[in-house]
């Protein structure tokens, strides 16, 4: 951006929650002057970071934590991910998105112990209570599909779309039209009142808007919203070299998320020039919102231990990339949403499952701001505030111990 512009509505940051926003909006009001302020490029940021997992069912499928959950409650998930779902299956629809960028594949849950077949089976069961499609798998069945003898049962669920995340964030913004634009390395530094609306200032000039959503989950904070309330998380992920893919038996593309809660996703994913693996796995608190270089090689050496145990016939495999991505929780799991002043709306605080969770929160936060109606719209208002975290040093000490000892949990998986 150079110089100063005047919009409607202000959507600061182009992500999955700012530009799902902004894709809405464009539905809802044709004649709607939109700004998107993405302060890097598109798709180099934590959206691009994502695994790829479009979930239209709860993630966590333990049954400690399912078992208290009621119907209402788990409809109320499944609206929220089936939501994102639906804008993302438009968009794939309307622009002709391959397979490479959008595949309605559904998702594997595996298995490593007798614990993860427990926790399957359990949630089989509520899933048949809710009348939910899905398939469990024995060990010889999960073997077919994955290729590896590691994982001992899992459970197939069709309706979650796998994406390559950058491609299709890329491909959301490429289908915003005027009088939607989009600001690429344009930070927004701050913002303040502007007669009736709001003023936003970026390094080369200003947006004044009559409205604006904060889709920048974490980054919230920095303009002085949901202080104490947002845990800044990191997860970390880890690419394979290409292989031949004659290598590895089973089926040469699938997506397979962990039975146990904070265990490992596993992908295969299928190139010109042969098959990759991606980990993911380990998780850090980090409240300046930044991760070093030595985090990341040290949660891929985590990775490296894991892909050899899951795959050991792909020993000499190295990792060619290793990443970390950032998210925003919350401590009652609850999203930072709503209006939060005067004309400005909040699709933050993920809490995970960002390509679902936040993808859902923008089209809630821009019906809000337009006065629409909607289902999804009364469930997000429904929703608690988010609750404030203990006093430093607790909330780190807290974070770093309840991160540990949920990953200690999962054992294996």
């Amino acid at each position: 951006m150079n110089g100063p512009i005047t919009v409607d509505i202000a959507i600061i940051g182009g992500g999955f929650a700012g530009l799902s926003a902004a894709r809405r909006i464009s539905q809802l009001d044709l004649t709607a002057r939109v700004a998107v302020l993405e302060a890097g490029v598109v798709g180099e940021g934590p959206a691009g970071a994502n695994s790829g997992f479009i979930i239209d069912l709860p993630h966590e499928v333990s049954s400690d934590d399912f078992s208290g959950e009621s119907e209402a409650k788990f409809r109320q998930s499944v609206l929220i991910q089936r939501s994102a779902v639906a804008l993302a299956t438009e968009m794939a629809a309307e622009n002709g998105w391959g397979k490479d960028v959008f595949d309605p594949c559904g998702r594997y849950s595996v298995a490593m112990s007798a614990d993860g077949d427990k926790h399957l089976q359990a949630y089989s069961g509520q899933l048949s209570k809710m009348g939910e499609a899905h398939r469990l798998l024995k060990t010889s069945e999960i073997e077919a599909v994955t290729g590896s003898k590691a994982f001992t049962s899992g459970l197939f669920t069709p309706g979650t779309v796998i994406i390559q995340p950058a491609a299709y964030i890329r491909g959301v913004a490429d289908c915003l039209r005027e009088p939607v634009s989009l600001f690429e390395q344009t930070p927004a530094l701050s913002f303040e009142r502007y007669g009736a609306g709001w003023l936003v200032k970026t390094p080369r000039g200003s947006v004044q808007a009559a409205k604006i959503v904060m889709a920048n989950n974490g980054h919230a904070e920095s303009f002085g919203f949901f202080r104490r309330r947002l845990l800044h998380v990191f997860t970390y992920a880890s690419l394979t070299e290409t292989f031949d893919p004659s290598r590895l038996a089973g089926e040469r593309k699938w997506a397979a998320t962990p039975a146990l809660p904070m265990g490992t996703t596993v992908r295969r994913i299928t190139t010109a020039g042969g098959d990759r693996i991606l980990v993911r796995s380990r998780y850090s608190y980090n409240p300046g919102i930044e991760v070093s270089d030595t985090a990341i090689r040290r949660a891929g050496r985590l990775h490296d231990g894991k892909f050899t145990h899951r795959f050991p016939a792909l020993g000499d495999v190295g990792m060619q990339y290793r990443w970390g991505g950032a998210m925003a929780l919350t401590r009652n799991h609850v999203p930072a949403f709503g209006e939060i002043e005067r004309d400005v709306f909040a699709a933050c605080g993920c809490n995970g499952l960002g390509a679902s969770n936040s993808t859902a929160a923008g089209i809630a936060a821009a019906e809000l701001a337009l006065g629409h109606e909607s289902e999804l719209g009364r469930v997000y208002r429904q929703l608690a505030a988010p609750t404030s975290l203990p006093p430093q040093p607790l909330t780190t000490i807290g974070a770093k111990l309840h991160l540990a000892y949920r990953e200690w949990s999962a054992g294996a998986e």
